[in-house]
């Protein structure tokens, strides 16, 4: 599995003219799917989200994580994370999860980062065409990558 995590002052998502969801002081997370990712990736990333200190402490140092500043998170699934560009100038997907495999991948990451956080966790819709708006805070932008995880 593979994540880009953004600091965002406020995040939403739109789908078809209906903002689905949108969220304040937190994460906007994308996350695309692999075909060889498991639970075991799902609960590894909900470990390291929310354990991640990138919010400022009372000195200006980001030494905080989003259960100690009580922010929100929003994600959204983004298969062109695995985006392959090595022939050509267009890319490929083939790496891309099918939906059987990353539906509910992507499902169980939103269900256990919403335990982990007691609150809700906004999300967009699986496969649908979204308009996403943020505003990043800082900027801070951080990659995950479950097959990097030593």
């Amino acid at each position: 599995m593979r994540i880009v995590i953004q600091r965002v002052s406020r995040a939403s998502v739109t789908i078809e003219g209906t903002v689905k969801s949108a969220i304040e002081k937190g994460y906007l997370i994308l996350i695309g799917v692999c075909e060889e990712d498991t639970m075991e990736d799902v609960e590894w990333l909900v470990r390291k989200v929310v354990g991640l200190r990138v919010f400022d402490d009372e000195n200006g140092v980001m030494n905080k994580s989003i259960m100690d500043v009580d922010g929100n998170v929003l994600v959204i699934s983004q298969f062109t994370l695995f985006a392959s560009y090595k022939k050509g100038n267009r890319p490929s997907w083939l790496r891309a999860a099918k939906h059987e495999i990353s539906v509910p991948l992507y499902e169980s990451f939103c269900n256990k980062l919403s335990e982990a956080l007691g609150k809700p966790v906004g999300t967009g819709e699986f496969g649908a065409y979204m308009k996403v708006e943020l505003i990043n805070d800082g900027p801070v932008t951080i990659c995950m990558d479950t097959k990097n995880k030593e």
